[in-house]
């Protein structure tokens, strides 16, 4: 009986997290395909809930600027879609740092602030990459679920030494290991359309998305909170579900802001 109890308890979050993937997945795919407007709207509204889901972890106690704060990020990310360049849609972007600053408290003042940039820096990476075409965003989004998938299963299936215990007590070095094979498969599927040089970038890619997760994961447990939020059923907040997503598109931003990119 007991160990019927530790095996369901092991999986016991399989059904809503599949069910809530199933959906984000059709959501993202459409817009992905549809790009232009539509992902740029989603885009935008990602990075609202999850501004507003981080200053609720930095400064629980200034509620009533959580929202607001939101709603200027999305706000200032939407416009610096109609400016050409990085810097000048970075002037865009000062204002949602400084009310960071004004919103946050103590020592979280600057973390709220740095993690506001890197939002902001990924969210409009991600369009940009769009912008290059689909197959850019389709290997990036392939190649982050192909390695939360895989470090699911080996984490679970295979166990072992844990990656990092003190920040994310349930990834394992199987589970990571697995990661960084499944993106080096998906980099092998997408060679004929991106290169042979998207194989290391798919690794390099996984590592970041992992990354990604653990920074979140190393937040969350600094305030004390299982979940960013409640808003998606078996994975927390938008913040869980995509803090690897933001972590893959703001290393390949910066790569290909410093000429490294395709």
């Amino acid at each position: 009986m007991a160990e019927t109890q530790g095996t369901s308890a092991k999986w016991g979050d399989l059904g809503p997290r599949v069910i809530s993937s199933v959906v984000l997945v059709a959501l993202g795919v459409g817009a992905i395909w549809a790009g232009g407007l539509a992902f740029g709207a989603l885009v935008v509204l990602a990075v609202g809930l999850i501004t507003w889901e981080v200053a609720r972890m930095c400064a629980p106690d200034r509620a009533t600027l959580w929202a607001p704060l939101g709603l200027l990020a999305a706000a200032a990310l939407f416009a610096s879609f109609w400016v050409s360049g990085i810097w000048i849609a970075a002037l865009l972007w000062v204002g949602v740092l400084v009310a960071a600053g004004v919103v946050g408290t103590s020592g979280d003042r600057i973390r709220l602030v740095l993690y506001l940039a890197y939002i902001l820096i990924a969210g409009w990476g991600i369009v940009q990459l769009r912008i290059d075409g689909i197959w850019p965003v389709v290997w990036l989004v392939a190649v982050v679920v192909a390695t939360d998938i895989a470090g699911y299963f080996a984490g679970r299936i295979i166990g072992g030494p844990k990656f990092w215990p003190r920040v994310s007590p349930k990834k394992t070095w199987s589970g990571t290991a697995a990661g960084w094979i499944a993106a080096a498969l998906v980099g092998v599927a997408f060679v004929g359309v991106l290169g042979p040089g998207i194989i290391w970038l798919s690794v390099i890619v996984a590592f970041a998305s992992q990354m990604g997760d653990a920074a979140e994961s190393a937040l969350k447990r600094s305030k004390g909170v299982k979940d960013a939020s409640a808003i998606i059923p078996g994975h927390g907040g938008v913040f869980d579900r995509f803090d690897a997503l933001l972590a893959a598109a703001f290393i390949v931003t910066l790569a290909q802001l410093v000429g490294l990119g395709g």
